[in-house]
């Protein structure tokens, strides 16, 4: 033991007790400044990995207009694109809580709105005055989505391309014909 001190000393660094019931103790020459520095790194960078699935609400009426359900579903995609589930809320006032259909139906076209992004993770049931589901982002959903869409998007590449040969090649026939004129 004295030695390792020794050596640690002579080399600038810490000695570390590892094992101290083993016979003899164990230690380990290390500095100690920059294990920790790493370890705190390490936890913090595993910290980063884990997801914060938070959870957003938006609330809904029976009588909502189109516009209006147009554009807080809109609303409800882009929170499930960004990886928040989603609590709808459907509130009924006064005697509209005798017709859960009307809120059930919205709640359907909800879902069926974000079929290609997102899954039902809670179905709808009536609480009180208050029809309620949850949509969770579906990754792999949205991974086929994305696929898609750049797929579409190379075709339409490819249509563009050829429409450009097409229209240089009509052009190009036109001065010729010009020319022998």
């Amino acid at each position: 033991m004295p030695e390792a001190l020794s050596l640690a000393r002579e080399l600038d660094l810490d000695l570390v007790e590892v094992a101290d019931k083993a016979n003899p103790p164990v230690v380990r020459i290390m500095d100690y400044g920059k294990y920790k520095y790493e370890a705190a790194q390490r936890a913090k960078e595993s910290r980063k990995k884990t997801s914060h699935a938070t959870v957003k609400e938006m609330k809904y009426r029976p009588k909502i207009g189109s516009g209006d359900f147009n554009t807080k579903t809109r609303k409800v995609e882009r929170f499930l694109a960004d990886g928040h589930k989603v609590k709808i809320t459907i509130m009924f006032r006064g005697r509209e809580v005798t017709h859960p259909d009307l809120g059930r139906k919205i709640l359907d076209d909800i879902a069926e709105r974000t079929d290609d992004i997102a899954k039902i993770e809670a179905y709808p049931r009536l609480d009180g005055r208050n029809m309620t589901m949850v949509l969770g982002p579906d990754s792999k959903k949205q991974a086929k989505k994305a696929r898609e869409e750049v797929e579409a998007a190379k075709e339409e590449a490819k249509a563009l391309a050829a429409q450009a040969e097409v229209a240089e090649a009509s052009t190009e026939t036109v001065e010729t014909e010009s020319e022998a004129d």
